[in-house]
């Protein structure tokens, strides 16, 4: 299947190229553009795209915090930040706020089309070299309890059941484990859940 992407720019001859780009792609679907970020959780509710591609910075509106709206309606969704800038600030800046990935936008179609790729099969596409490793985000209650269930190999699907929430929703738990423990693998999060004593009874 495709994958439902959505485009955020309010410079629209900029989202319009970065549109044809990603359109030769087999398996990324444009759904929408949105130029005007203020309807943006409008448009996501009614066209429910897997990946939402934004910029970091539009006139009056900020990616990073509409990253942090979005992901706290639609927890589900990918969201990849394209920027110009090249900077650790921003980078830290939307990795907390829950970004799958940062892109600049000198890299190459390819490598766009490949974060969105990755991002919606739930890694989390920041290296060591980019984000500040000091203040680490503590895990909630409900990630507590999914990185036991992991530990005990329990799949996305049996965890989904065994909570009662969607399978996309247990893929942003552990997308924001990974995220939080600053690993790169379900396996990397359980053996420092285990030196970090998070894996217990609940």
């Amino acid at each position: 299947m495709s994958i439902r992407t959505l485009l955020v720019d309010d410079h629209l001859l900029v989202m319009l190229g970065i549109r044809r780009l990603l359109e030769s792609e087999e398996d990324i679907e444009i759904i929408d553009t949105v130029n005007d970020p203020s309807s943006l959780i409008e448009v996501v509710a009614t066209t429910s795209p897997d990946v939402v591609v934004t910029d970091v910075r539009m006139k009056e509106f900020n990616g990073i915090e509409l990253t942090k709206e979005l992901l706290s309606k639609f927890p589900e969704i990918k969201v990849v930040i394209l920027s110009g800038y090249d900077h650790e600030e921003y980078y830290n800046a939307a990795f907390k706020a829950g970004a799958s990935a940062y892109i600049t936008k000198e890299r190459s179609a390819f490598d766009l089309a490949n974060a969105i790729r990755q991002s919606n099969m739930g890694y989390i596409l920041f290296s060591k070299n980019q984000i500040s490793t000091k203040d680490f985000e503590t895990l909630t209650s409900a990630e507590q309890k999914i990185l036991l269930l992991i530990s005990k190999d329990k799949t996305n699907y049996e965890i989904s059941m065994d909570l009662s929430i969607s399978k996309r929703t247990v893929e942003y738990h552990i997308s924001s484990i990974i995220r939080k423990l600053d690993v790169d693998s379900r396996v990397g999060a359980v053996v420092k859940g285990i030196k970090k004593g998070l894996i217990g009874d609940f």
